[in-house]
């Protein structure tokens, strides 16, 4: 029997095993093919962890709430609102001098 994870070749009726040729052992077409069937499900899982929505939503609002966290953030965000206030009560005493 053939090393778990080892490589196998398959040509018509003999298995090339890591180099050696033995006969077609049913064996182990089946654990090739059970150990294709995990890698393509590992691979389907990854697939779908990288493009689901809420997965993607998940790791935005993380990355956000670690910006956030940050003084200078704070900060920008403390002076921009400032800025704001300051345009509309200048814009609304404009107004009301017309």
């Amino acid at each position: 029997m053939a090393e778990p994870g080892g490589a196998v070749e398959v040509h018509g009726a003999v298995a090339a095993v890591d180099g050696a040729v033995t006969t077609r052992d049913p064996d182990l077409l089946v654990a090739q093919i059970e150990r294709t069937r995990e890698d393509l499900a590992r691979t389907i899982d990854t697939l779908a962890d990288r493009v689901s929505p809420a997965n993607n939503l998940r790791i935005l609002r993380e990355k956000v709430a670690e910006q956030v966290a940050r003084p200078q953030v704070r900060l920008g965000a403390a002076a921009a609102g400032a800025a704001i206030a300051g345009i509309v009560i200048l814009r609304i005493w404009a107004r009301r001098r017309r």
